[in-house]
């Protein structure tokens, strides 16, 4: 009799390649802008126990070469500076990714928010140009020269996260979401600031325009290779993620959907 792929596999054997590829330090290149925005609006978009620490905002376009003769994906980031207690860090909002790889193993792992988007990045002598789109709607994209090679970083920092399910019977969730604490190293290299514009448009489902750019404190272009370890430090009550749910998964009511 013959056996399925689909069979069980000897647990002694088992592997999560897409766990493993955080751990090991993979070069990416990237465009990351950093802004002042709202505070206030920081403040509203974060589930307790989070609260604001600063009026800053990060975005960033990524091309990730996995280095396996796979094609090189696009990865992005938009996320607001956040603490929980004495610990600073980073919340992210939206996480569009091209691969349902790279999409799957860090949602339902770290719980982040990733979503299958469009992220690319290219580049022409020192003119570069990134953008960032999802479902029809451009979302974000900066187009500049770069400048002269400047000092890279390492650095480390924290991420938090909401491991969550929507309820089976439609209503609420499934659970206590865990709160994730993602720590990440991150090296830089062939850091190059960018003259150029940053634009973040309307997007209905993907709304980071919402964040005004009061001012632009960084842009740049780097190759950045990073490591991260997740750790649950907590369960935090349903309730108090529900209302944040959209932020997750897509609210189709704002098309008239």
């Amino acid at each position: 009799m013959g056996k399925t792929r689909y069979s069980g596999q000897d647990v002694s054997e088992l592997r999560n390649r897409e766990v493993e590829a955080t751990r090991a330090l993979i070069w990416s290149q990237t465009v990351t802008a950093v802004f002042e925005t709202d505070l206030d609006l920081i403040a509203s978009v974060l589930p307790r126990p989070l609260e604001p620490s600063s009026a800053t905002a990060r975005l960033r376009f990524a091309v990730v070469d996995m280095g396996n003769g796979m094609k090189p994906f696009g990865a992005g980031w938009f996320g607001v500076r956040a603490r929980h207690g004495d610990v600073e860090g980073e919340y992210a909002l939206f996480m569009p990714m091209t691969t349902e790889q790279a999409t799957i193993g860090g949602r339902e792992t770290f719980g982040e928010p990733k979503k299958i988007g469009e992220v690319s990045l290219s580049q022409n002598g020192d003119k570069v140009h990134a953008n960032m789109s999802r479902l029809g709607f451009d979302i974000a994209s900066v187009e500049g020269t770069m400048g002269a090679e400047g000092p890279g970083y390492e650095i480390d920092k924290i991420d938090f996260y909401f491991k969550c399910l929507p309820g089976a019977n439609g209503v609420g969730l499934d659970g206590d979401p865990a709160f994730v604490y993602c720590r990440r190293h991150e090296i830089a290299r062939g850091v190059r600031e960018i003259t150029g514009d940053l634009k973040i448009l309307d997007a209905p489902l993907d709304p980071i325009g919402d964040f005004p750019v009061n001012k632009l404190l960084s842009l740049n272009f780097a190759e950045i290779a990073s490591t991260q370890v997740g750790e649950v430090v907590d369960f935090v009550p349903a309730e108090w993620l529900v209302p944040f749910v959209h932020q997750r998964y897509d609210d189709l009511s704002v098309l008239g959907a």
